[in-house]
């Protein structure tokens, strides 16, 4: 067999209401020289037989449900390109993804992981608004661990040289949040990054998704900055990253107050006050009084 350009890695699980639209985005890319590989967590659904009809234009692996970071590597231990490209089931790319991509990794060898700007749809196809492009990819590190956005698009957007998989580990299935922003972290403290300005991706968010996941992307984001610390430069391993650690508690924390944690959710932000009190102190405040005083946040 060919050593394809750029293996496709697609987790899916119970996903038969969009993972046709997703294999036609595939199908649809002006860059044939891939090879795509499906991995089956455990469908439940008519996913497996979605999959079937599509005969051998796809590769699929099937295995016990372990999760969307599990599936993901063990799509990338099966990869033999010299890119790898993650797309969701969800999501779908429009058709210059790939070869605008390839083109610009071809022409820098140095870059070790590039993404698009990214138009993001609710599920019936409403446009919810834009990932954009970053201003400046200076400090990337800083930037991610700061804002979880700085790589725009997210997995289905990420193109990677394998190499550089293979050499920062694919994705930590521990974290139960986060993990995305956790491997960003990782390529970007070991290799430079870019991103494309057109949407060539379409990124679906569900407005249900985070209340339902809240308390893991919670620990996740957590768990992140702390096992991330130490690839921070070090003059921001003390003060920048409790900043970071105390925004992420009063984020988290207002979704709590929302979900009627009012307690939690101050506990929350006395722990995000004790962190930061000179950068986050006013914010943490404010938060606090409007809590107290039962107001909409």
């Amino acid at each position: 067999m060919s050593t394809p350009r750029v293996s496709i890695v697609m987790p899916a699980y119970n996903c038969a209401w969009c993972i046709d639209r997703a294999l036609d985005s595939v199908r649809a890319q002006t860059f044939t020289d891939f090879e795509l590989i499906v991995v089956d967590d455990g469908s439940t659904d008519a996913t497996p037989d979605l999959l079937a009809r599509r005969g051998d234009t796809l590769r699929v692996i099937r295995q016990a449900n372990a999760g969307m970071s599990a599936a993901r590597n063990t799509g990338i231990a099966a990869a033999r390109g010299e890119y790898v490209a993650f797309l969701d089931s969800d999501d779908w790319w429009r058709p210059a993804k790939l070869a605008q991509q390839v083109a610009l990794m071809d022409d820098d060898v140095g870059l070790g992981f590039s993404s698009h700007a990214t138009e993001l749809q609710s599920p019936d196809g409403e446009i919810l608004g834009e990932w954009g492009s970053p201003a400046d990819t200076d400090g990337l590190v800083a930037r991610i661990l700061g804002g979880h956005s700085a790589v725009a698009g997210g997995a289905s957007s990420v193109m990677v040289r394998r190499a550089l998989l293979e050499r920062t580990g694919g994705f930590d299935a521990s974290l139960r949040g986060a993990e995305d922003t956790d491997l960003w972290v990782r390529l970007a403290a070991a290799a430079r990054y870019a991103c494309l300005p057109e949407h060539q991706v379409v990124v679906t968010r569900n407005p249900g998704s985070v209340s339902r996941n809240r308390e893991a992307m919670r620990q996740g984001a957590l768990d992140c900055l702390d096992k991330n610390r130490r690839l921070l430069p070090a003059a921001q391993q003390g003060d920048y990253w409790r900043a970071c650690r105390a925004s992420v508690l009063a984020d988290y924390a207002k979704w709590r107050y929302r979900d009627g944690e009012r307690a939690s959710a101050l506990v929350d932000l006395a722990r995000a006050f004790m962190l930061a009190p000179l950068t986050r102190g006013r914010l943490v405040v404010s938060l606090a009084l409007a809590m107290l005083a039962g107001r909409a946040i």
